[in-house]
């Protein structure tokens, strides 16, 4: 008989996480940022962009309220955000980080539900995947609209992961993994049992331990090794 394992659900980020875009988040912002009058390479540029640095795994319209207060001012950055984005990704530099889709389907394949999701909105989302091939690689994908509009730091689409797949009874029994402090928040607010941090994208180690990571992994590929670590250290104690 198979026992399911104890951290069913898993749920992951994609850009810089289980997905590389080659810096594509900046060059968008700058495009976006430009659209609205900010010159590129002016003090209130570089001041905007360090914001968009610190801020990676946010939810990007989070960002562009914070940068431009107006509500109409800040939809309209995340619209040219989005348009650009949707254009650099045409361009071929999104690859999966090494590992990712392997990761997934290791997990998968031990009786792990797993769901992907972003901080981007769902056209973003959609096109990353369609660019992957990973329509059908994961059992759920979620964008923050998909979670009342909230994203990261707020738990708001882990809880959606574990209310749309009903996969555990407790979210002690969910495992996050992402590469921001934001992801580790989010976690951490969720009250996951598991929250992982990847070196393979925007915030180094320290970051991550300091926002409530439970481990630090060089990738998303070490992932599966984690958790059953985990979960035999836990059935021996």
């Amino acid at each position: 008989m198979t026992t399911t394992p104890f951290h069913a659900l898993v749920v992951l980020d994609m850009a810089g996480t289980t997905v590389s875009d080659g810096g594509l988040v900046e060059s968008a912002f700058t495009a976006a940022a430009e659209r609205l009058g900010v010159r590129p390479g002016s003090p209130e540029h570089s001041a905007q962009l360090a914001h968009v640095r610190a801020t990676m795994g946010e939810s990007k319209i989070s960002v562009f309220r914070h940068l431009y207060g107006e509500e109409e001012r800040a939809r309209r950055a995340n619209a040219a955000f989005e348009e650009a984005y949707a254009r650099l990704v045409g361009g071929g530099s999104v690859t999966e980080v090494p590992g990712a889709r392997e990761c997934v389907e290791r997990l998968r394949a031990e009786g792990r539900t797993v769901v992907l999701t972003t901080g981007f909105a769902r056209p973003t989302q959609d096109l990353l995947l369609d660019v992957l091939g990973w329509q059908a690689l994961a059992d759920l994908t979620l964008c923050p609209a998909d979670a009342g509009g909230r994203g990261r730091p707020y738990p708001d689409l882990v809880l959606a992961a574990l209310l749309r797949t009903h996969a555990v009874d407790s979210v002690a029994r969910v495992a996050v993994a992402g590469d921001t402090a934001y992801d580790m928040r989010q976690g951490v607010r969720a009250g996951a049992g598991v929250v992982a941090g990847v070196r393979t994208g925007a915030h180094e180690e320290p970051a991550l331990r300091a926002a409530g990571a439970t481990a630090v992994l060089g990738s998303v590929a070490e992932l599966p090794a984690l958790l059953r670590a985990v979960e035999e250290r836990e059935a021996a104690a």
